[in-house]
């Protein structure tokens, strides 16, 4: 199945799951790796990718729950390589999942 990303300027890229769980996302400006894409939040309407969602690693073996998951607006996607997403993300702000 193929998404379509509606990336900043009006981009529109369609890809697979299956190729966005392969590539790591870098935010921009501050060059942190935030991790693998590990699920996609879709719009269930017309089949877009609304956000992209990397789930929080565990802290000391689970014992102590997890990270939050970080959650990446498709507005915030600048660049899909092969390997990497890079994203700007705003500044001090950290979309965290719903509960």
């Amino acid at each position: 199945m193929l998404y379509s990303l509606a990336l900043s300027g009006g981009i529109v890229l369609l890809c697979s799951f299956e190729e966005l769980r392969r590539k790591e996302v870098i935010d921009v400006n501050t060059g942190e790796r935030l991790g693998y894409i590990d699920d996609v939040e879709l719009s269930v309407p017309d089949g877009r990718a609304e956000k992209l969602i990397i789930y929080g690693n565990s802290r000391i073996f689970g014992f102590f729950g997890k990270e939050d998951d970080i959650i990446i607006k498709c507005s915030e996607i600048r660049v899909v390589g092969r390997e990497i997403v890079l994203v700007e993300r705003e500044e001090g702000i950290v979309h965290k999942k719903d509960s």
